[in-house]
Order: C-alpha cells, then sequence, then structure tokens
C-alpha cells in the first residue's frame, strides 16, 4: 500500500484551477503528479459521479492514482484506489470494515486526531493547516507537524497554506508528503 503513495497529492477544487477541469488534472500529470483527490464539495452526487469517471479516465495509462473525498459509494463505483475522509466523517473502522480493498485517509487537525486515526486504521492521514489559510483556523506550524509525524506510524501528509519555497521544510519535519489544491496550480 505504501508504495501507491506518492509524495505529491493534489487536491481539486475547480473553483481555483486556472483552466478547465481536464487541462488542469493533464497539466498537473505533465508535471509528475500521480495522486489525485477528487475533493468538489459543493456538488451533488451525480456531478462528483462524472467528474469521478473523468478523472479516472484522464488517469488512464498513468502509473497515478484516484482519492474521492468523502465519498465511499462513488469511490467504489469508479474503482478509486482509496477515499480520504474528512475529520467529522464516518469512522475510518466501519470504511475499512466494509471495504478493506481502499486505502484509507483521514484529516487530522491535532496530535490526538492523528493518534485516534491510526488506531482506528487509517493509511495516511493530512495533517493541517500547517501554514495560515484564511478560514482554516490558526495554522499548527513545523513543530506540531514534527510531533505528529514522530507519533504516528502511517503516512502523514502537510497541508494547508504550502508554497513551492515551503516544501523543503516541510519535507525535513519527516512528513511523507505534500497535499494541496494551490501548490499545484500553476
Amino acid at each position: 500500500m505504501k508504495s501507491i503513495l506518492q509524495k505529491f497529492y493534489a487536491i481539486t477544487d475547480r473553483k481555483q484551477f486556472k483552466r478547465p477541469f481536464e487541462q488542469q488534472i493533464k497539466r498537473q500529470l505533465e508535471k509528475g503528479i500521480r495522486m489525485f483527490q477528487l475533493r468538489e464539495k459543493d456538488l451533488p452526487s451525480g456531478e462528483i459521479y462524472n467528474y469521478a469517471v473523468s478523472i479516472r479516465e484522464l488517469l488512464r495509462g498513468y502509473d497515478a492514482y484516484l482519492f474521492i473525498n468523502d465519498r465511499v459509494d462513488i469511490a467504489v463505483m469508479v474503482h478509486a484506489e482509496g477515499v480520504h475522509l474528512p475529520a467529522n466523517s464516518i469512522p475510518v473502522e466501519a470504511v475499512k470494515h466494509r471495504f478493506p480493498e481502499l486505502i484509507v485517509g483521514k484529516s487530522c487537525h491535532s496530535l490526538e486526531d492523528a493518534v485516534k486515526a491510526e488506531r482506528e486504521g487509517a493509511d495516511y492521514i493530512f495533517f493541517s493547516p500547517v501554514f495560515d489559510v484564511p478560514g482554516k483556523g490558526k495554522p499548527k506550524g513545523l513543530e506540531e507537524l514534527r510531533k505528529v509525524v514522530e507519533s504516528v506510524n502511517i503516512p502523514v501528509y502537510a497541508l494547508g497554506g504550502i508554497t513551492e519555497d515551503k516544501i523543503k521544510s516541510v519535507l525535513e519535519t519527516g512528513a511523507y508528503g505534500i497535499a494541496g489544491i494551490r501548490v499545484f496550480i500553476d
């Protein structure tokens, strides 16, 4: 499973994309991104499904992986590699019990959340916000990220306010990788 997890994990948000959705995904693929999370929270189920089918098709021919945000049903229907659960979503163990083939990630905002997610069976976590992101609360910072990395035995992706010039310092904490939206948009 760990071999599927890539260092850079792009999250979709078509409202922030500077190009049409499919063009943006193709551009990220061309730049070497191989892990994508479909996260279009404002859309109805049918549209999320259509985007999932579209992105699945775009990833064909690449050694790239698809995760669906919070929608286990859609992840299963489009044969995504995994699902990513927000902090207040259904329990990790419920998904792992029913769909053991899915890789399950969990969003965490504290050391306690991270330890709990690992105990519940999460395959990886997002820890956020590392840096300032408007509307996302007080940044946790690099030291808190380091504490989380040192306290769990699953991959930790840093998320939130990460810019290209901050990637090196984030990875120096021992974080497995970088997850984000804007950092992968050009």
